[in-house]
């Protein structure tokens, strides 16, 4: 029998910039999950096996909210064993953007593109209020 290391999930989010045609900023996109935990976060999901982080992070993107991102930065990697309730998970985040108009799907409920300063991080499930205050960080010194 092949011995199977136990290690946390491997996942990854990301916090989506979306301009417009023109190259002006409508804002940052949030699904609302369809699944549990349910509530408001930003669009990702899990790193199947054999896949490059990156590629499951832009699969992921167009699989939740039908835009294809560039990656512009990696904001952090976030792996408190508490910040899923589900079970250990460790999140890469991603800054990216992409052009056009979001549309949910697959884990996504509902699309939603806000102004970063009228986010209620109240509202957000997992650790995503504390990624998005290091979002708001990264911001005001890139």
């Amino acid at each position: 029998m092949h011995w199977q290391p136990k290690t946390p999930y491997l996942s990854v989010d990301g916090i989506i910039e979306v301009y417009d045609e023109k190259g002006a900023f409508q804002g940052i996109a949030l699904i609302e999950r369809k699944n549990e935990p349910k509530g408001i976060a930003f669009a990702g999901g899990f790193v199947d096996v054999g896949e490059r982080v990156e590629d499951a992070l832009k699969r992921e993107m167009l699989e939740e909210t039908s835009l294809h991102v560039k990656i512009k930065s990696l904001l952090g990697i976030y792996s408190d064993p508490m910040r899923d309730p589900r079970f250990h998970t460790v999140s890469i985040v991603y800054v990216c953007e992409a052009i056009g108009t979001p549309k949910a799907g697959d884990d996504a409920k509902e699309v939603t593109l806000f102004d970063p300063k009228n986010v209620q991080t109240g509202d957000l499930v997992f650790d995503h209020a504390q990624i998005f205050k290091d979002y708001l960080l990264y911001k005001e010194h890139s």
